[in-house]
C-alpha cells in the first residue's frame, strides 16, 4: 500500500514510532523497545489484560529514522496460545516526494501458514494508514468503526 502524506519523512517516522501518534491511531497502544536491529519491541496498551496488554510483539529487523522501519510481528500472548509460531513482517518505507511531502509505502508480508490475522489486514491496514495520514496532517485520527 502506498500513500502520500503532506509532511516530511521524519514527521511521518515520528508519528509511527512516537507515543502520541501511536496512541492516537493504534487503539491507545504505544510502541515500546529500542528501535535497533535485533532488539525486541511490543505494542502495549488497553486491552484484555488491562492497560498493559501486549497486542503484538517481535523483533526490529531494520530501523532508519525517517526512511525505513521493518518489524517481525507475532500476536500478543493473550490472543493466541501459539503466538510464537504465528509471524508476519511489517515494512514501513518513507521517502521524500517533494517539499513537505512523503511517499509512505507499507507492506505486511511473510505470513506464517495459517496466521489467523492475515485475512483481516486487507480491511485493517488501509484504515490504520489513512488514520496516520489524517493525524499527521490535521492532528486528528480517524474515528474507527466499532
Amino acid at each position: 500500500m502506498t500513500l502520500y502524506v503532506a509532511a516530511e519523512p521524519q514527521q511521518v517516522w515520528d508519528a509511527i514510532t512516537g507515543d502520541e501518534g501511536s496512541r492516537a491511531v493504534m487503539w491507545g497502544s504505544v510502541l515500546r523497545g529500542e528501535l535497533a536491529p535485533g532488539e525486541r519491541y511490543e505494542y502495549v496498551g488497553p486491552g484484555q489484560d488491562g492497560d498493559e496488554t501486549v497486542h503484538v510483539y517481535g523483533e526490529v529487523l531494520a530501523a532508519e529514522p525517517g526512511a525505513l522501519l521493518q518489524l517481525s510481528e507475532h500476536p500478543g500472548p493473550t490472543y493466541r496460545e501459539n503466538h510464537a509460531e504465528l509471524r508476519s513482517r511489517m515494512t514501513w518505507r518513507m521517502s521524500s516526494a517533494g517539499d513537505a511531502l512523503t511517499k509512505l509505502t507499507f507492506t505486511n508480508d511473510e505470513w506464517s501458514e495459517g496466521h489467523p490475522a492475515e485475512a483481516e489486514t486487507s480491511d485493517t491496514w488501509p484504515l490504520v494508514l489513512s488514520s496516520f495520514k489524517s493525524w499527521i496532517e490535521t492532528g486528528r485520527a480517524l474515528p474507527f468503526p466499532a
